[in-house]
């Protein structure tokens, strides 16, 4: 993993977790000495831009727009002593947003089809199932609900769930039999008849 260095306002960091679109940033994970981030992320806050060295094109870029206002920075001191880590989060990726778009941020050990069907479960008012999760992923992504972020430590998908467009689409789908709720019981039913 190549490692990016943020710059804002003369301070610097390194960058552990980034995930960038349409030439803002939608998550940030920082580490150096804590006035270093704590400084970077008072300046992304106020609006002011990030420089991000060591990326394909030395991109300038601020934080992403709609999701202004609502970022929340979490930061810790590091067993070591001597380094700091902190964390730029939009309300968009955290689970309890009340809005029907999200961001996902997932790592190496998370499956995006479950975990994007738990956010897009918490949104909207359609009944889901859960054994739909696979079948709700490829359809977001192929038909560009779901976008996939630029991002360095993770993966990172930006979800603009249109809820008409999924109920007509899994009223279809369970039509042709694509989709259906079976109890976890009636499979050994079945298969004894």
């Amino acid at each position: 993993m190549k490692l990016l260095t943020i710059t804002a306002g003369g301070f610097s960091a390194t960058v552990d977790g980034c995930a960038r679109g349409e030439q803002e940033i939608w998550f940030l994970s920082m580490l150096g000495h804590q006035q270093s981030v704590r400084a970077i992320w008072a300046r992304l806050v106020k609006g002011e831009y990030g420089f991000l060295s060591g990326d394909v094109d030395g991109a300038s870029l601020p934080l992403a727009r709609e999701a202004w206002g609502t970022w929340r920075f979490s930061g810790m001191r590091l067993p070591s002593g001597a380094s700091y880590h902190g964390m730029l989060v939009p309300e968009v990726a955290t689970y309890n947003s009340d809005r029907s778009d999200f961001v996902l941020l997932v790592r190496d050990r998370d499956d995006p089809a479950r975990l994007h069907f738990r956010f897009l479960n918490r949104r909207l008012e359609l009944p889901l199932h859960p054994s739909w999760a696979t079948w709700l992923w490829h359809r977001g992504l192929g038909n560009g609900e779901v976008q996939e972020l630029e991002a360095t430590g993770l993966r990172a998908f930006r979800c603009r769930p249109m809820s008409g467009a999924l109920r007509d689409d899994i009223g279809a789908a369970v039509q042709r039999r694509e989709l259906g709720v079976e109890s976890p019981l009636a499979k050994p039913m079945r298969e004894a008849a």
